[in-house]
């Protein structure tokens, strides 16, 4: 039987032809190299060989490798034994409650659709990394490296444009910059956008971790048990160009497949299954970054600048926010150290879309009033070395946007608007998928969501800012 027949076929998953097989009938078709395939196909030359060494793809790989196989009528079986499994994590046994009479339900890590539809959708990144560029400003590094720590690195979209700015400010200082992420798919995007930083600026280490927040600053888990475990992985890149440096990077996909999955806490938040920490930087900068570069277990933190940009839930009680999330990182502060943290603030009309279909909403508790006070408490004696910056509202708001074209917010307003415009809101504002169906049934939150859109000609969503330093005396 022919591969093009085979491909054609309605396969069974214990008789569908590999996805290496079909790739291989493609080139000998064309008279490709395999080389040239994994270039087209997914931008990387080494693509087919890992194949054949027994690398899994993602269901985003395969579709772009189905997109060019399909040039020359080759079908692919819709779940190739090379198709990574899917995580499936099982809820808790028990709801948590997260408020009077509330089951927590919302979990960022189960709702990947909604971020990168809102990611796509709004401005939001792009508008934070210009409020960090700003703090650059204010900080005052010191040999041997510009320190910087990134609480949540999402899909790397803040990061690349701080990086930029870094660069832009201090041209020949080393960069060492850290990024904590969960999320294995955000891990593979913010690493796909770190070749062209590593070109410009090749004085850089660049670390990421899945660590809490007590522990990624310093690179080390406080249990024993996750010590023992933990995954410490280095990488020295070899060569001068980006092209060669992103080749090495996807290589760096069995790993981060292995050791970069996660499961859910009993309160339904994701954890590590095990601790891991990826350090890159350029071979040919080893030397002058001898003293940049992390050693095991002989990590400081003393970081000049740290990006607390939403790392935590919304509806989270104040003291969890205080004491898991921004006191470490207050305390990874080098003296003259600044942490910008960033979180949803409401009165907007993203919120005033959500109150349309429950009118008694209110995710934003905690003001940014309220947690710089419970900070200083945790802290306690501590809390003299830092000073606490709220500032007037004027400084410390600052809005983004739902990206719409000039003409979309008309009378008539597009089916595709109303759904990316609803996702943005009740993504927002954190609402969990049973209350969004029971509503989805019927027209009313189109309905609401067209009359926020009318009435204010667009949607936007407001943030707000606040600052801690470590005294430099």
């Amino acid at each position: 039987m022919s591969m093009a027949t085979v491909a054609s076929n309605v396969v069974t998953e214990e008789t569908q032809p590999e996805l290496l097989a079909l790739i291989t009938e493609y080139c000998r078709r064309t008279g490709m190299a395999e080389s040239t395939f994994g270039r087209r196909a997914v931008n990387d030359g080494k693509f087919v060989s890992r194949l054949r060494d027994g690398a899994r793809v993602t269901p985003e790989t395969l579709a772009r490798v189905e997109t060019l196989l399909a040039t020359e009528g080759i079908t692919t079986p819709s779940n190739p034994r090379e198709l990574m499994p899917l995580i499936r994590l099982q809820p808790p046994k028990a709801p948590v409650a997260d408020g009077p009479g509330r089951a927590r339900s919302f979990r960022f890590f189960d709702n990947r659709q909604k971020y990168l539809l809102f990611v796509n959708t709004c401005g939001e990144k792009q508008v934070i990394a210009r409020r960090v560029g700003l703090e650059l400003a204010n900080i005052h590094p010191e040999p041997p490296a510009v320190r910087m720590f990134d609480a949540g690195m999402g899909d790397g979209t803040v990061l690349t444009r701080v990086m930029r700015e870094m660069h832009r400010r201090f041209p020949t200082m080393p960069f060492y910059v850290v990024g904590k992420e969960i999320s294995l798919e955000d891990v593979r995007l913010s690493l796909d956008r770190m070749a062209d930083r590593l070109f410009e600026h090749p004085a850089t280490v660049l670390v990421v971790t899945n660590m809490y927040y007590t522990e990624a600053p310093w690179l080390q888990p406080r249990a024993l048990t996750a010590a023992t475990s933990l995954a410490w992985h280095e990488v020295a890149l070899t060569g001068s160009t980006s092209d060669e440096f992103s080749d090495q990077i996807a290589a760096l996909e069995p790993f981060l497949a292995k050791n970069w999955q996660a499961k859910h806490s009993p309160s339904g938040n994701p954890i590590y299954e095990r601790p891991a920490a990826l350090v890159i930087y350029r071979d040919d900068y080893r030397f002058l970054l001898d003293d940049v570069i992390p050693k095991r277990g002989k990590v400081r933190a003393d970081y000049d600048l740290v990006i607390a940009s939403q790392p935590y839930r919304a509806r989270a009680a104040t003291e969890f926010k205080a004491k898991k999330v921004v006191s470490p990182l207050v305390r990874a502060l080098r003296p003259g150290g600044r942490l910008l943290g960033i979180h949803s603030s409401g009165g907007d009309p993203g919120l005033e879309l959500v109150r349309k279909i429950w009118p008694n909403e209110n995710p934003f508790t905690t003001s940014r009033h309220d947690l710089l006070r419970a900070v200083r408490a945790e802290l306690g004696r501590d809390a003299r070395h830092f000073n606490f910056n709220a500032y007037s509202d004027e400084r410390a708001v600052f809005r983004y946007d739902m990206h719409t074209l000039p003409t979309e917010i008309a009378d008539s307003i597009g089916t595709s608007t109303l759904f990316a415009a609803w996702n943005a809101a009740v993504y927002v504002a954190q609402i969990e998928d049973e209350r969004l169906g029971a509503v989805l049934g019927s027209r009313a939150y189109l309905d609401a969501t067209r009359e926020v859109l009318q009435t204010h000609g667009s949607l936007w969503f407001n943030d707000e800012s606040y600052v801690v330093s470590r005294k430099r005396d």
